[in-house]
């Protein structure tokens, strides 16, 4: 029998990958506390609602640099952590795929509450799911990892691009009778109704074949990507491959710039918006990610991500958290904001928030092990409670 596994340690973690979740997950925040607050992000009419230059370009600015860029992002992270746990399991002789496959499994459960009992834009579900088609991937070539990542991402994005340029005279269709009756339903101080509004729109953006279409051509393509990430050795060893880490960076800055700001000098067609987000989230994921992993190699650079360490050290936690907080602030059952209001104060709702987590999961790390969250995905994974306090010794 092998070694019973345990968490990796604080001494042993790559800080730059922490940090990284940590800015994904605000990110993250910036973009869905729209469509949290407001039911424009599923059926339009942002920009006739959110009209003036001030939200107008906050919506540009948020579309540029944030819209497709974080999930991608936090999507190659787990990746990436999918591989680490995978080398760390072999290490230890530990058999692998029944371990992963009750992790997945408990972070499905995770998905199915927060999407079903908090908010329909849950993006743990999916992720569970694609972790358990990843598993057919674990002992594949390196090569081979990055060929179906590039192959399916490309694929994908081939296939919706050239429907909506086909569709090109019908986009930019408001369904006001979906707005109006989420308007409606949000605004209720009635669980029950929240929470079927809460599934019909989650139906609306996973139903059909759209859930499978985004597992295997969103998704799955970008937890390969980050897979092949973690089986070379650059991002392990920053300092080391600082030269080719500059010219991922270069090459990346290039795509995000020209796929995500170019199609404003076109007009921003909405037929292109597929690519723009697809192709040009995941070059700006792969930007920021090499931005943080050089910056941690300096020690003022190390000062200036270390807030994101706090709160990437516990995503999961913090994700949900948000979705807590958000579904009080804009629910009717909570302050009933929903459609209230606008993009300025969604900023600032945001930038409360995570300054309040990053602040919150400093003072809690400083005592704990884990996030709480974190303790429970971890000691279910184990079969074995983790010790939570700091002053515990870990297995």
């Amino acid at each position: 029998m092998g070694n019973i596994p345990s968490p990796i340690k604080g001494s042993n973690r790559l800080i730059w990958i922490d940090a990284a979740r940590g800015f994904a997950i605000f990110g993250i925040f910036i973009v869905n506390i729209g469509a949290f607050g407001a039911p424009y992000f599923l059926y339009g009419g942002e920009g006739k609602v959110w009209s003036s230059n001030v939200n107008q370009t906050i919506m540009t600015i948020i579309d540029i640099f944030f819209q497709a860029s974080f999930y991608t992002l936090f999507s190659m992270l787990f990746g990436f952590g999918f591989q680490l746990m995978k080398d760390r399991l072999t290490m230890k002789q530990v058999e692998i795929r029944p371990f992963l496959f009750r992790r997945m499994a408990i972070l499905f459960l995770f998905g199915c509450i927060h999407a079903f009992l908090i908010w329909h834009g849950d993006i743990l579900l999916s992720y569970s799911l694609t972790g358990f088609i990843l598993l057919l991937f674990l002992r594949v070539k390196r090569r081979t990892l990055l060929v179906w990542g590039l192959s399916l991402l490309f694929l994908g994005t081939i296939l919706i691009t050239l429907s909506l340029f086909n569709m090109r005279d019908y986009l930019g269709w408001i369904n006001t009778a979906a707005i109006d009756q989420a308007i409606t339903n949000y605004q209720r101080n009635d669980y029950g109704i929240i929470l079927g509004q809460n599934y019909q729109d989650w139906m609306y953006s996973n139903g059909g074949i759209g859930i499978i279409f985004s597992l295997l051509f969103v998704f799955l393509p970008l937890f390969l990507i980050g897979m092949y990430g973690a089986r070379t050795v650059v991002f392990h060893q920053p300092e080391k491959y600082r030269s080719i880490l500059l010219r991922v960076w270069w090459i990346s800055l290039f795509l995000f710039a020209g796929l995500k700001l170019g199609p404003y000098l076109f007009g921003n067609p909405l037929w292109f918006s597929y690519a723009q987000d697809n192709i040009g989230g995941a070059a700006s994921a792969v930007f920021y990610a090499t931005s943080i992993t050089l910056l941690a190699g300096f020690s003022m650079g190390s000062r200036v991500i270390q807030p994101f360490v706090y709160v990437g050290r516990m995503a999961l936690t913090n994700y949900i958290l948000q979705s807590i907080v958000s579904f009080i602030l804009f629910y009717g059952i909570g302050f009933g904001l929903y459609s209230k209001t606008g993009p300025v104060l969604h900023i600032g709702i945001v930038l409360c928030l995570f300054t309040l987590q990053i602040l919150g999961s400093k003072w809690w790390l400083n005592k704990y092990n884990f996030g709480p969250l974190e303790w429970v995905w971890r000691s279910l994974t184990y079969k074995k409670v983790q010790p939570l306090r700091r002053s515990q010794q870990q297995s």
